[in-house]
C-alpha cells in the first residue's frame, strides 16, 4: 500500500527518508554503544561498578547475545509479514529495546541481591526487540519509491550513511561515559539514543510516510504473484541454491573472526593496548568506532575500485577470497602485537596494531557482506528468497556464536598474551587456507550461478552495496 499524501521532498528525497534515516541512526547508536561496552562491564572489578566476571565468562556470554540477535530478526521479520506491519514492529522493537536498556542502567544499589537476573532480563528485551525492529525498516526505505524510481540507490546510501553515522558516534559517547563515570549511565544514554528512535517513528510516521508499512505484507499479495510451491526446482535452481550455500558457511569463518572486535579485541584494547595520546586514555571502547569511520571512508573508494576495474572486476567467490585474505592480514597484524609483548601481560603495545587491524577487517567485510546480500537476492529462487536469506543470517549467528566460544580460550593470568597469539594466528592461518579454497573452487562456483554474475553495475548502486554492511550486522 503506497502514501496516502504527499509530504513533500528533501534534497530531492521524500521527507520520509531523512524520518526513517533518523529512526535507524538512534537505534544504531543503542544497539552499538551498549555492544561497545558489554564485555567491559562484565569483566570489570565489582568495586568499580562491574560484575567482576572473568574474560572466558563474559565472552560466552557474549556469544549467546550476539548470535540471538541474527535469530530473532528471523522471527520478527515474519510476525510483521503475516500479522503486524512494519510499523507496528518497529514500535514494538523500540519500545522492547528502550526497555532493555534501562534495565541494564538500573542502579545496581536499587536491586540488591538480584542484579545479574535483571541484568539478564535486560538482555532478553533487548534480544527480542532487535527481532521486531532490524528486519522491517530497511524495506520501508524502498517501498518509499515506485517501481523505475532512479533516486531509489541514491536513498538507499543516505539511509546506509546514517547506520554507519550512529555506529560511529555510539561508542564514543556511550563509552566514554560508561568507563570514565559509570557503566550505568552508558546503557542509559543508550536508551536515550532509542527513545529518539521511537520518538521519531510515533511522532513524525503519519506525516511523513502515510500508509507504508501499516498492512501485512501477505494480505498485499495477489492472486498469481506467488510461484508454486509444488513445483521441483529446475537444475540451475539447483545450482544457484547450492552457491548459496557453500558461500554462507565460508562466510562463518570471516564472521567468526570478525567478530572478535566487540569481544577479545575490546579485551585486548583494555589490558594490553598503551591507549595514551598526549597526556589523555582513550577509553577502550572507542576502539568500536574505527570500523564505522573506516566504512564510512572507504566504501565509496571500494566502489570507484570495482568501476574502474570493469571486465576485470573479481567475481564474488574472488571477492569472498580477498576478504579472507583482508582478514588473515588484520590478525598476523596482531600477532605481531603479542609477539611484541614478549608473553608479558605487562607489557603494553602501540595503538596502531588494533588500528590497523580494524582497517584490514572493513576492507574484507566491504568485500564480503554487500556481496553476500546482493548474491543471496540474485541467485535464490523466488519461492524460496526469505528461506535462503534466513539461511544467510543463520550462518551469521552462528559465526557470532563461535566468535565469542573462541574468544573465550584467552582464559586468565599469564596465559593470556599466549593464548591471544594461538587464537589471532589460527583465524590468520584459517583465512588464508579458506581464500586458497575459494580461489581454486571460483569457477565452478560461477559456472553454478548460470550467468547471474554477468551483471554490471553504476557507481552509486555499489556504493548503496557497501555502505549497506553496517546494516547487515
Amino acid at each position: 500500500m503506497g502514501r496516502t499524501h504527499n509530504p513533500g521532498e528533501f534534497m530531492g528525497h521524500p521527507k520520509g527518508l531523512f524520518l526513517l534515516f533518523g529512526t535507524e541512526m538512534w537505534e544504531r547508536f543503542s544497539y552499538y554503544g551498549m555492544r561497545a561496552i558489554l564485555t567491559l562491564y562484565l569483566i570489570a572489578a565489582v568495586d568499580k561498578g562491574g560484575f567482576g566476571w572473568t574474560k572466558p565468562e563474559a565472552l560466552q556470554l557474549y556469544a549467546y547475545f550476539t548470535m540471538s540477535v541474527y535469530l530473532t530478526p528471523l522471527i520478527g521479520g515474519w510476525l510483521a509479514d503475516n500479522f503486524l506491519g512494519q510499523r507496528k514492529s518497529i514500535i514494538i522493537g523500540g519500545i522492547l529495546m528502550a526497555a532493555g536498556q534501562f534495565t541494564l542502567g538500573l542502579p545496581k544499589a536499587y536491586i540488591p541481591g538480584m542484579e545479574e537476573q535483571v541484568f539478564f532480563l535486560g538482555l532478553i528485551l533487548l534480544i527480542a526487540g532487535n527481532g521486531f525492529f532490524k528486519p522491517n525498516i530497511s524495506t520501508m526505505v524502498g517501498d518509499l519509491y515506485g517501481e523505475g524510481d532512479h533516486r531509489r540507490d541514491g536513498a538507499f546510501t543516505i539511509f546506509y550513511m546514517g547506520i554507519n553515522l550512529g555506529a560511529f558516534m555510539s561508542p564514543l559517547i556511550v563509552g566514554y561515559v560508561a568507563e570514565t563515570i559509570d557503566w550505568q549511565y552508558g546503557f542509559i544514554i543508550a536508551g536515550v539514543g532509542m527513545l529518539c528512535s521511537l520518538a521519531m517513528q510515533i511522532a513524525l510516521a503519519e506525516k511523513y510516510l502515510g500508509d507504508i508499512g501499516k498492512e501485512p505484507a501477505a494480505k498485499r499479495k495477489v492472486a498469481g504473484e506467488e510461484t508454486a510451491s509444488s513445483r521441483p526446482l529446475t537444475k540451475e535452481e539447483k545450482d544457484r541454491t547450492k552457491v548459496i550455500l557453500i558461500m554462507s558457511i565460508f562466510s562463518i569463518i570471516f564472521w567468526a573472526g570478525f567478530e572478535q572486535a566487540g569481544g577479545l579485541f575490546n579485551i585486548y584494547a583494555q589490558d594490553f593496548t598503551d591507549r595514551m595520546l598526549f597526556g589523555f586514555e582513550i577509553p577502550a571502547s572507542w576502539f568500536q568506532s574505527v570500523n564505522a569511520l573506516f566504512i564510512i571512508i572507504f566504501a565509496p573508494m571500494v566502489a570507484s575500485f570495482w568501476i574502474r576495474l570493469d571486465t576485470k572486476e573479481p567475481t564474488s567467490p574472488i571477492k569472498f577470497a580477498l576478504a579472507m585474505i583482508f582478514l588473515a592480514l588484520g590478525f598476523l597484524v596482531m600477532v605481531g602485537a603479542t609477539m611484541a609483548q614478549g608473553g608479558d601481560t605487562t607489557v603494553k603495545v602501540s595503538m596502531m596494531y588494533l588500528i590497523m587491524a580494524y582497517l584490514f577487517h572493513t576492507l574484507g567485510e566491504l568485500c564480503l557482506s554487500p556481496i553476500g546480500l546482493s548474491m543471496v537476492s540474485k541467485l535464490a529462487p523466488l519461492r524460496f528468497a526469505s528461506l535462503l536469506m534466513g539461511a544467510w543470517f543463520l550462518c551469521t549467528a552462528a559465526a557470532n556464536f563461535l566468535a565469542g566460544f573462541i574468544g573465550s580460550f584467552i582464559g586468565e593470568g599469564e596465559e593470556q598474551v599466549e593464548n591471544a597469539l594461538s587464537i589471532f594466528a589460527g583465524f590468520g592461518i584459517s583465512g588464508i587456507l579458506i581464500a586458497v579454497v575459494l580461489y581454486f573452487i571460483s569457477d565452478k562456483l560461477v559456472d553454478w550461478m548460470h550467468g547471474a554474475e554477468g551483471e554490471h553495475h553504476t557507481e552509486e548502486e555499489i556504493i548503496e552495496e557497501e555502505l549497506e554492511t553496517s546494516a547487515s550486522r
